[in-house]
């Protein structure tokens, strides 16, 4: 984890941006609010300062994907572009062995390739490609569950083209708004995600229905994009989640899992929640 010490919102690039001012005070607080439950619930966190200049630094989950001793860097947007060095460093200075992705492609780190076990639930057309995916799923060993979230529309139902970024854009332009890892599989175990079907194409929805190898929790519309409950860190047993997804918090709950809900205002200005927070580092 980072802090919100740089967050801004200058740069509108994705649909959450507005024209509104932000308490970078109380975004500390709420970034330090997070990391406590997280440690609460028994996360190691490692802490570094968020790149200056940066505006969306605090948003750790895009700078990378890490499994084992590895990590794979992301190619950010033009507003972000800054990280991208200062993620690499931070990464090789833990030790890690990076990788670095062609400057031709696209990839938005963890917010868009989220692992259970040997599975790797990937989102592109918005910020990834799946040429880096696949480079991204070969190099780190996974299997990749290949997916695409729904664009933002125009008044005719045209797709939105990001005029910061030039980008393709969606209310889930990230993966990790859509679907969320809550249990990787274990001793004989399926793993256990949550998704929101309205928040993926027909062709995605039917690839996620059809698959066995996991037990699955359906997020409603609503919750998943005005509460943004599948931004979330799970430990398998604690769940740090939304503080306003009440239909989701109770199907958790049934399923024995701890919950954990800090409360999220400024942070949601830039169009991130939770697990944009923090970027995983032992999976």
């Amino acid at each position: 984890m980072s802090d919100a010490a740089n967050f801004s919102n200058e740069q509108p690039i994705n649909p959450y941006y507005h024209v509104e001012s932000i308490d970078r005070a109380v975004a500390q607080d709420e970034h330090n609010h997070i990391r406590e439950l997280l440690e609460q619930a028994g996360v190691e966190v490692v802490t570094v300062p968020s790149p200056a200049d940066c505006q969306d630094g605090v948003y750790t989950a895009n700078w990378a994907l890490v499994r084992g001793n590895k990590a794979v860097m992301s190619r950010l947007p033009n507003a972000r572009k800054g990280e991208e060095p200062y993620a690499k460093q931070t990464l090789e200075s833990l030790g890690l062995e990076v990788t670095v992705l062609p400057d031709t492609v696209r990839f938005s780190g963890q917010g868009d390739a989220l692992p259970c076990g040997d599975l790797l639930f990937c989102g592109s057309g918005y910020r990834s490609d799946t040429e880096a995916q696949a480079i991204v799923a070969d190099t780190l060993g996974f299997r990749r569950i290949q997916l695409q979230t729904v664009p933002q529309l125009d008044e005719v139902g045209q797709p939105i083209i990001n005029h910061s970024s030039g980008w393709a854009d969606s209310f889930y332009y990230d993966i990790d708004l859509a679907l969320s890892v809550l249990r990787a599989p274990s001793d004989g175990r399926k793993g256990l995600i949550a998704y929101c079907p309205e928040a993926f194409t027909p062709e995605s929805r039917a690839t996620l229905e059809q698959l066995d190898e996991v037990e699955k929790i359906i997020v409603s519309e609503h919750e998943a994009k005005e509460a943004f409950a599948c931004n979330l860190v799970s430990t398998g047993s604690t769940v740090v989640m939304s503080a306003h997804a009440p239909e989701f918090s109770r199907e958790l709950e049934a399923r024995g899992f701890s919950l954990l809900k800090p409360e999220i205002h400024e942070l949601l200005k830039g169009g991130g929640y939770i697990r944009c927070t923090t970027l995983t580092l032992a999976q």
